[in-house]
């Protein structure tokens, strides 16, 4: 992978004047719930707007050193999670397994891509989704769809989808949960990478799959016991590993409750790095208003439907002084039309003059629907989408950085493919997901190998 000079951000400035944490209200606010209570929302985003942040300003401020560096080629961003987290599944065991396969991922990019990799976990806050239409279900029973745990919930009666204020206080329960297990795993010695070995293969089916893998664990015991065998001094970073945090910002109130004021600027302490959908990324939307202003490193789901002069719009907005690392473009088109939509993007970004960060996000685009209504996405479509990426990056002189990737450390059946070669007629043995079919730790540790492979064949 190409680089390029090094970019500070050091002595970047603040956000724009003019803005307020709640000058989004005066803007079209998009896939927001419809509460039935005022005074009880009032009372919940008062409360959630003096309890402790989720995270700090000075782990938000190193994420966004890391997403510089993986602008230029030096690093390498690894998103990934569930589609929608639910409050139920805030559970040891399935956070360590999330954590498990994105470290074993993050393990082989590292070894095959020869560049540290940055790991951000759709995880500890990513409880709501857009949805297609405010009503669902059969004709003639139609209720409020499903938004994810912080507004309702999935089961289909009145009651569980009214949107309810007080899940806003349990997402933040669950949330702060979920990150405090995750750091405890991280610094107390769950990847270790003394011991990588400790790093399971149960969930994989493929006997090529684990050899390749072994061999990766093999090389870097090795090279960490010739290199303490050097030194005076053992590898202590190798026995911790760190995580970032990501949601996407959909709920404002939500989201506006968590925005605080701090010597280092305006920061929304909900989440490390926020994103933005394809479904309310338009330039006069509420959202692009409320992140304009944060000094959070901000991501924009961008795909065929939107207009290259409006992408340019959006990133003077968010983008006032040109901060390498606080834009991150989130690329997700479909393996037919990434070929004709890419690089119409890449070009009036290149012309912008904006340092972001490109990364490509291979799930949304490729989603299709089964006979009996089951969503689903290919393997082969999925690598199809990343492969043309990196290729049309490479053409265009700019650098895909990192990959975003709906994952599961649980052994589903919602993506057909991979090396398992699930079929359409498997999807229903363990199909889990009440909005979006995910790969399961089999199929997203392959997916890490393919990206290697791809690279390897570039260089």
């Amino acid at each position: 992978m190409s680089s390029r000079p090094d970019i500070d951000i050091a002595n970047a400035s603040s956000p724009q004047a003019e803005w307020s944490p709640s000058s989004w209200k005066a803007f079209d606010a998009r896939q927001q719930p419809a509460y039935e209570n005022d005074a009880e929302l009032g009372r919940v985003l008062e409360h959630l707007a003096v309890v402790p942040p989720v995270v700090t300003a000075w782990e938000i401020n190193r994420l966004q050193q890391q997403l510089a560096e993986a602008s230029v080629g030096k690093r390498f961003l690894l998103q990934g999670g569930d589609c929608a987290e639910r409050f139920d599944e805030c559970h040891p065991d399935i956070i360590a397994n999330r954590l498990k396969v994105l470290l074993q991922m993050s393990l082989v990019l590292i070894y095959g891509l020869r560049l540290p990799v940055t790991r951000v976990g759709r995880f500890a806050g990513q409880y709501a989704k857009p949805r297609s239409a405010n009503m669902e279900g059969p004709e003639g029973r139609k209720l409020p769809s499903y938004r994810g745990d912080l507004v309702n919930a999935p089961e289909f009666t009145a009651e569980a989808r009214r949107p309810d204020p007080a899940r806003m206080v349990t997402a933040y329960e669950r949330s702060t949960m979920t990150l405090n297990y995750v750091r405890a795993l991280g610094e107390g010695g769950f990847a270790d990478l003394h011991h990588p070995e400790y790093w399971n293969l149960d969930f994989v089916t493929s006997d090529h799959l684990r050899a390749e893998y072994q061999a990766i664990v093999d090389a870097i015991r090795d090279a960490i016991r010739f290199t303490e065998a050097v030194s005076p001094l053992p590898i202590r970073d190798a026995e911790r590993v760190s995580f970032f945090t990501s949601h996407e910002a959909l709920v404002l109130p939500y989201e506006e409750a968590f925005t605080r004021e701090t010597s280092k600027g305006t920061f929304n302490l909900s989440t490390h790095f926020p994103w933005i959908g394809k479904r309310t990324n338009t330039v006069d939307s509420a959202h692009i208003e409320y992140v304009r202003g944060l000094r959070n490193p901000i991501g924009l789901k961008v795909g065929g439907d939107l207009e290259a002069r409006e992408l340019k719009r959006i990133l003077d907005l968010v983008d006032p002084e040109f901060q390498a690392g606080r834009v991150t473009l989130i690329t997700r088109f479909g393996a037919n039309e990434i070929d004709e939509g890419l690089p119409r993007l890449i070009d009036v970004v290149t012309n912008s003059g904006h340092p972001v960060l490109w990364t490509c996000d291979p799930m949304h685009g490729n989603t299709e629907v089964t006979e009996d209504g089951l969503k689903t996405r290919r393997f082969e479509n999925i690598l199809s989408e990343l492969e043309q990426a990196f290729d049309i990056h490479r053409a265009f002189g700019t650098i895909l950085g990192g990959v975003h990737l709906e994952l599961t450390g649980e052994n589903v059946t919602e993506c057909t493919g991979g090396a398992r070669g699930l079929e359409e007629k498997d999807l229903h043995e363990a199909y889990t997901s009440n909005v979006d079919p995910r790969l399961n730790a089999e199929q997203a540790l392959e997916m890490a190998f393919s990206i290697v492979r791809k690279c390897r064949t570039m260089d």
